[in-house]
């Protein structure tokens, strides 16, 4: 696998979240990427780039180009310094939020992907990986 271009988008206020959301909308269309996936995506990613700045106290979203054989896709990761994910079941419940977001949850933005990774720690930050193929 290889990584074709990436780059960084800070996620640490509201109007962040707009900005991440049209960056993946930018790339993803550079990738090629069909309507109905680049509109998933733009989904999950408004889901996490919101829990980035409300619940982590904002951090980054990084982005990375792949290609993996004949198949490009989007590569997407998320990371804070904030609290962490204290119960990582509870959060990965269907219909369960912390607050008053899209209410998707964690695990509506995992539905929306193909692959999702998911590293957290109390005080020690949260890191989301998810990806999706053209």
């Amino acid at each position: 696998m290889n990584v074709r271009s990436s780059g960084t988008q800070p996620v640490r206020l509201e109007q962040d979240v707009v900005l991440a959301r049209q960056t993946t909308r930018k790339v993803a269309g550079e990738c090629k990427m069909r309507l109905i996936d680049l509109t998933k995506l733009v989904t999950a990613v408004s889901e996490l780039a919101r829990n980035t700045v409300v619940y982590g106290g904002g951090g980054d979203m990084d982005w990375q180009v792949l290609e993996d054989g004949g198949r490009v896709g989007l590569r997407l990761i998320f990371s804070d310094n904030g609290p962490g994910i204290p119960d990582i079941r509870l959060a990965m419940t269907d219909g369960w939020t912390s607050g008053s977001g899209l209410g998707l949850g964690l695990s509506g933005a995992k539905r929306l992907v193909e692959e999702f990774e998911l590293e957290t720690a109390p005080g020690q930050g949260t890191r989301i990986t998810i990806t999706r193929w053209t």
